[in-house]
């Protein structure tokens, strides 16, 4: 044949020409030289969104303490009113209805409370950010209590009018003062405060702190901002637009925040880990501690998490030296979510590859289609082949590999048809040759003695023996036993042809065992064997008949085994198999065992290793187990239990059982 005839060679030149050649030599570029750029983009960006975020979270606790401080400022004006007779006027109704609306129209805010100098309680809210109100222990709770024991109450007693921060904050913390907003076993963000304790001067001597005004600022505003960012000013002109480095990794990045030590996680996208130390298990990365303890912002060493490669930089937000927490906030990025290309390079991608993509389609259609014709051809009948239709034929419709393969395949299956008749055709001829001879093997055993019996019989007769009568006697015993061993040799030939129909119904097992055993109890006591039954039973989907016929094989095989006496053991138990219940039966006995010629055709029709019988009972015994849905084993007791064998039958418990 032709080389460029072949198949082969069509698509190596093809995909070499149009395909490979440009593409390798492009892959190239866009690996050396893009990679160093876009991580470079990626590491701006980060660190980037990290010193946005802190400026946002130091914004965020600034204006929140303002906020507090101008309710301790309100709070001071109502705090100095007294009435003529020096009384002072009670103003805590006042307050709580301020407060009230304070929280609910800023929805910042969980709690907010007046204490006095000595720590008494003043007022509070008694509603949540959503309108429902605090039950009843909690208000009298908050009232009851001795917040003089309190670090943010000292400490506000102790400040200054005029220092440069008139508010003391109370890191990330769950509260005493309020029970949980959300009842749930792991770390939730409403679970979780910030707070701001303010002191409140007096009108008449501005240095004298009256009271403290203290608020609890809800968790899950910080997690808010940290972890679901507004999208960046005219990103939505992006949507849809993967090629936009800024945006795919402001995008996919995410945040979190840990405590001022750089240790400890206080928010997260995963909440569970609130609390968790970050050089620890389950985070187990001392390596990003170092760094953050280090440097006042910066990255950190690309480390893996949860089997992912990660990029990550961090800043630290305003200490509390400038009203702030310390607090370390992180953005990360997982590596296989960076963008791949950046816009340049995909504007250049486009105008280099439109023209060899034109040629390529153009080319691989026209080659895909003859080339896969014929192979989708050759596959259907391959299908109706191995479905067993032998007729099928592909039509030949060119000179190279794929016209010489559908000539072969059709020579093939020209070739297994004409193989099947004549197999087809052997395979009857020996089958009725084996069960010819086989019958007539049989069948001529019982009639030689008959023939014989038959023959003294008419010479008693005809010499009119005086022993005729006893002679006759015999005559017929004789023949009604064999004439019962013929009936037996046809009943085996019929069950193992399975030409008996099946009437499966549901059959208690041990019911069956217990009256086998009984049948042969006479026999095994005759042959010295002592039969030991054990276990309880189980009910199954069977034949009743073919059960008993099962059964009773496997008895009389283990009494027949122990000539000289011995031990039949059966036990019959429940047990779980590929998760269903199913029971099995043990036979054991203590008898001469199997050699290993018998073990390799045990279930095999027509062998016996006895002079009686017709080599059936063990095959039927596989057929009727295979046809019930069990399994069968037959084999020798290990050699430290001594001579003997046994044989397990499982069988698929009835659900009714």
């Amino acid at each position: 044949m032709n080389v460029l005839r072949r198949i082969s060679t069509k698509w190596i030149l093809t995909v070499l020409a149009v395909v490979c050649i440009p593409f390798v030599g492009f892959a190239w570029y866009v690996d050396t030289q893009t990679a160093k750029r876009q991580w470079e983009v990626v590491r701006y960006y980060l660190l980037t969104m990290a010193c946005d975020l802190a400026a946002q979270l130091d914004g965020e606790l600034h204006e929140r303490a303002l906020d507090i401080e101008l309710q301790a400022e309100n709070l001071a004006t109502v705090w100095a009113v007294e009435d003529l007779d020096g009384g002072r006027i009670d103003f805590a109704k006042p307050l709580q209805s301020g407060f009230d609306r304070f929280v609910q129209k800023s929805q910042v805010y969980d709690l907010i409370l007046a204490v006095d100098a000595d720590g008494r309680f003043v007022a509070s809210n008694v509603v949540r950010p959503d309108g429902a109100p605090f039950s009843a222990a909690v208000r009298l709770a908050l009232e009851q209590r001795d917040y003089r024991a309190e670090s943010w109450f000292q400490a506000a007693l102790v400040k200054r009018r005029g220092d440069e921060r008139q508010s003391v904050l109370v890191d990330h913390h769950r509260s005493e003062l309020l029970p949980p907003v959300v009842e749930v076993s792991t770390p939730h963000p409403q679970n979780y405060h910030v707070g701001f304790a303010v002191p409140v001067y007096s009108h008449l001597e501005p240095d004298r702190v009256v009271g403290v005004t203290y608020a609890l600022m809800r968790w899950d505003r910080i997690q808010e901002q940290i972890l679901k960012r507004k999208r960046p000013k005219g990103s939505e002109a992006l949507d849809g637009v993967p090629d936009s480095t800024s945006y795919q990794i402001y995008r996919t990045s995410y945040a979190w925040l840990w405590t001022a030590d750089a240790e400890t996680i206080i928010a997260h996208p995963t909440t569970s880990l609130y609390g968790a130390r970050v050089s620890r298990t389950p985070v187990n990365l001392p390596q990003l501690v170092d760094a953050a303890r280090a440097e006042d912002m910066g990255f950190y060493p690309e480390y893996s998490f949860k089997e992912k490669r990660k990029n990550a930089a961090f800043k630290h937000c305003a200490g509390p030296e400038k009203g702030g927490l310390g607090w370390v906030v992180g953005v990360g990025i997982d590596n296989d979510d960076v963008t791949s290309f950046i816009e340049g390079l995909q504007e250049t991608l486009i105008q280099a590859t439109l023209s060899v993509l034109a040629i390529v389609v153009v080319l691989t259609v026209f080659i895909a289609r003859r080339t896969t014709a014929p192979i989708v051809a050759l596959r259907e009948q391959t299908k109706r082949v191995a479905a067993g239709d032998l007729t099928a034929r592909v039509t030949v419709q060119s000179r190279d590999e794929l016209g010489e393969l559908a000539q072969s395949f059709n020579e093939m299956t020209e070739q297994l048809a004409q193989s099947r008749k004549q197999l087809i055709k052997a395979e009857k001829d020996a089958a009725w040759r084996e069960m010819a001879r086989q019958v007539a093997h049989e069948i001529k055993n019982p009639l030689t003695p008959i023939s014989l019996s038959a023959a003294l019989l008419k010479r008693a007769k005809d010499e009119k023996s005086p022993e005729f009568d006893s002679i006759f006697e015999r005559t017929i015993q004789l023949v009604t036993r064999q004439v019962e061993h013929m009936r037996k040799i046809a009943s085996d030939f019929s069950a193992f042809a399975g030409a008996k129909k099946r009437a499966p119904e549901v059959v208690e097992l041990g019911g069956v065992l217990d009256d086998v055993l009984a049948e042969h109890a006479a026999w095994a006591a005759e042959a010295r064997v002592v039969v030991e039954r054990s276990g309880g039973g189980g009910k199954v989907l069977a034949d009743a008949s073919e059960l008993r016929r099962l059964l009773i094989n496997l008895v009389s095989n283990a009494i027949e085994a122990m000539p000289q006496g011995g031990k039949l053991d059966v036990r019959l138990d429940r047990v779980v198999e590929d998760g269903a219940p199913k029971l099995r039966l043990v036979v054991r006995d203590t008898g001469v065992g199997l050699s290993d010629t018998v073990r390799a055709r045990l279930f095999e029709p027509y062998f016996t290793t006895r002079t009686h019988g017709t080599g059936l009972g063990l095959a039927i015994c596989a057929r009727l187990v295979d046809e019930m849905g069990g399994t069968i084993e037959l084999e020798n007791l290990p050699p430290e239990q001594g001579p003997g064998a046994i044989a397990r039958i499982t069988l698929p418990e009835h659900p009714g059982a």
